[in-house]
């Protein structure tokens, strides 16, 4: 094996038709992108474009910090980022927000630079990161062991056990970022995610109600026995019935078996037109945890498909709920988010 790209960055290569020659550009999260030619041997041919960023830090742009924290098993490195309000004042005490999307087909942790948003529906909710974190608050992703691109034996650490959705590894996170930094209030944690992140958005305040205060989860695949069982099958095994005891091998993974035990704030949100997850998963929820009589919050979205993420309602609605019940102030009544002014030229 050859090293053809040795720079500490973050790699997407294209190759020339015939092989001889690739393009080559890098970059990290804290470093922007950097475009060359390269021959096939991986020799510098020439350098083609280097990002302006210029005008981002005028405009303050605050670039996440990255951090590397252990997993639970208290040995293994898992990566991090870490997003600060502009102001930031680090003799204040700050609530923390974790945005988790469980994977285990694809990891959070930004390795490239992004800026602003990027498409698709991770980086939808991804996109919020900042904006979050100028509403004050800290905002973190990590990488929770049974994501990709480590190993097997990471890959497959949950493998067959849906409900643990790398949560314990974002506590465990969480915990060792506020022994390292005195302006994080562990006693104000929350949790937000989409799709997948809201399955593990949800499970998360309702498997661990001591620890997470305030959960926002939109479109979430609460029971992966309703959702494409190619796909949940994939990472959870064959669906295996139990007919002696009525259950089966997903059943402890649904969130609807976790609702009595829900102790914070649950702001469920899903689109009636979802064509990816079938809003009945979140009904499945709220019919739970109206059984076991507990208070909660929901939002069905007319006509909304499963990318509710950019809708600006939905984006102030999220806000509001962590203003409010995370920040413990009162969000402005009916704030509405429009897009900037488009500038001359422009699409």
């Amino acid at each position: 094996m050859t090293l053809l790209t040795p720079e500490d960055a973050n790699h997407t290569i294209v190759f020339a038709p015939a092989g001889r020659y690739f393009i080559d550009t890098y970059s990290r999260v804290n470093q922007p992108p950097v475009t060359v030619l390269r021959a096939a041997d991986g020799r510098v041919i020439r350098r083609l474009e280097e990002a302006d960023v210029s005008r981002l830090r005028e405009l303050r742009w605050r670039q996440p910090e990255p951090f590397r924290v252990k997993a639970r098993d208290g040995i293994t490195e898992l990566d991090g980022m870490m997003y600060k309000p502009t102001d930031f004042d680090s003799t204040r005490k700050y609530p923390i927000i974790d945005h988790i999307y469980p994977g285990p087909q694809i990891t959070t942790v930004p390795k490239s630079f992004f800026p602003t948003n990027a498409p698709g529906l991770l980086y939808a909710t991804m996109g919020q990161v900042q904006a979050l974190a100028e509403l004050g608050f800290i905002v973190v992703h990590i990488d929770h062991l049974g994501g990709p691109y480590r190993s097997k034996a990471f890959h497959d650490n949950y493998y067959g056990n849906f409900g643990d959705n790398g949560i314990l590894d974002h506590i465990t996170a969480i915990k060792q970022l506020a022994a390292r930094h005195a302006y994080i209030d562990i006693e104000r944690v929350g949790i937000y995610g989409h799709s997948g992140g809201g399955f593990a958005s949800t499970d998360a305040i309702l498997r661990y109600p001591d620890f997470f205060k305030v959960a926002v989860s939109t479109s979430g695949n609460h029971d992966n026995r309703s959702y494409n069982i190619y796909w949940a099958e994939k990472y959870q095994g064959l669906l295996v019935r139990d007919t002696l005891k009525q259950t089966d091998n997903f059943e402890g993974s649904a969130n609807k078996t976790l609702a009595g035990r829900l102790k914070g704030k649950l702001l469920l949100m899903h689109g009636d037109m979802d064509d990816n997850v079938h809003p009945a998963m979140t009904l499945q929820v709220v019919d739970a945890l109206i059984k076991a009589n507990k208070s909660f919050d929901m939002l069905i979205l007319p006509d909304m498909d499963h990318d509710v993420t950019q809708d600006p309602y939905v984006i102030r609605r999220t806000w509001d709920y962590f203003v409010k019940h995370l920040l413990g102030k009162e969000p402005p009544a009916d704030y509405a988010i429009t897009a900037p002014p488009k500038r001359p030229g422009s699409r």
